[in-house]
């Protein structure tokens, strides 16, 4: 333990000025589990911490912050697939580099996502035309209801665009612990994301990928160690047929992608687009090259994020007709809360 009124400012990527009133490092299964057992049985409100990239502290936290910084992962194949099983405090980053210098594919589209693996569940991660769930195999987690162990299967989990289980049914009732990844020997690239299209298909391989992604993410995405932020702070809402017809007529150019579930609108676009790049309230700030993403400008407290989040989404809803959806989690005082924008 380091004490009460812990400070988390470090502990999160946008650098909110928010504490809470105890925090712990958890190196091992053994001692989460222990741990868990004990904060448990004590009635505490519990927040289990991975990177801290994806989560917004609104308040101070009144409750025991558990940080993840267990380690570890097997390699096994078959004649078809590589399976991963890897501890949740490892490095997403750094995971999906390894893969890649390894030439074990699957993973590259995934490069440069912040965070841990035990968060990349949660979330369901995605990008440039790959979300978590078309890797995973099974997740391994605490529950802290029951106090027993689980591993659900991939379609167990429930997984859609940046949600699953862990969000809805399973919500502020788990701690993972582990996550196991199948990645088939029969790769196929994807490429069907913009600035990856005009890579050759038949040639391409997942180094050039990789690179590739990771170029796009370092020229679009500010470095929360320079300024603080979690990146794409807003869902890329769906919205019906209908009401896209109806948006590109009034907006020709504006930027969308075909969905399963209708058209799927740039969130970084409508936000430029209604004038709001580089938009301040106080200490925090649409950030003024990426209009997806909110920045601290030092000093900032989760309440200012809430106020310019809020904001945002008013006029968004005002100026097209669209509401839209935080991407990372909001931690009120007692736990995870919801967003009403």
């Amino acid at each position: 333990m380091l004490g009460t009124q812990q400070s988390l400012t470090e502990f999160n990527t946008l650098g909110l000025a928010q504490r809470c009133r105890r925090f712990r490092r958890l190196c091992c299964d053994e001692s989460i589990l222990e741990f868990c057992q004990d904060v448990n049985n004590e009635k505490e409100a519990l927040l289990v911490l991975g990177g801290g990239s994806n989560l917004v502290f609104t308040e101070d936290f009144n409750g025991v912050v558990i940080k993840i910084e267990s380690t570890g992962i097997t390699l096994t194949e078959d004649d078809d697939d590589y399976f991963l099983n890897i501890a949740a405090g490892e490095s997403w980053p750094q995971l999906v580099e390894s893969m890649v210098s390894k030439g074990i594919n699957g993973l590259e589209n995934l490069a440069l996502i912040p965070g841990t693996v035990g968060a990349a569940p949660i979330q369901n991660i995605g990008a440039y035309g790959v979300e978590f769930e078309q890797v995973c195999d099974w997740v391994e987690f605490f529950n802290l209801e029951t106090k027993t162990l689980h591993r659900l299967s991939a379609q167990d989990c429930q997984f859609s665009y940046r949600d699953s289980i862990f969000k809805k049914d399973l919500k502020n009732k788990t701690v993972i612990l582990r996550v196991g990844l199948k990645l088939s020997k029969q790769w196929q690239p994807v490429l069907s994301y913009g600035p990856l299209k005009n890579l050759n298909s038949k040639t391409v391989t997942s180094k050039a990928i990789f690179n590739r992604v990771c170029e796009i993410r370092q020229s679009k995405l500010p470095d929360p160690s320079v300024i603080g932020n979690v990146g794409s702070f807003f869902k890329n809402p769906i919205v019906s047929n209908n009401d896209f017809q109806k948006l590109i007529s009034q907006f020709p150019q504006l930027v969308s992608y075909p969905n399963d579930n209708g058209i799927k609108l740039a969130a970084g676009w409508l936000i430029d687009h209604a004038g709001l790049k580089g938009h301040t309230i106080g200490k925090v700030g649409v950030h003024d090259s990426q209009a997806l993403v909110l920045v601290n400008h030092g000093g900032a407290t989760g309440k200012e994020i809430i106020q310019l989040a809020s904001f945002i989404a008013e006029r968004i809803l005002t100026v097209f007709g669209v509401k839209l959806e935080v991407e990372p989690r909001l931690i009120g005082k007692n736990g995870e809360i919801e967003f009403y924008g």
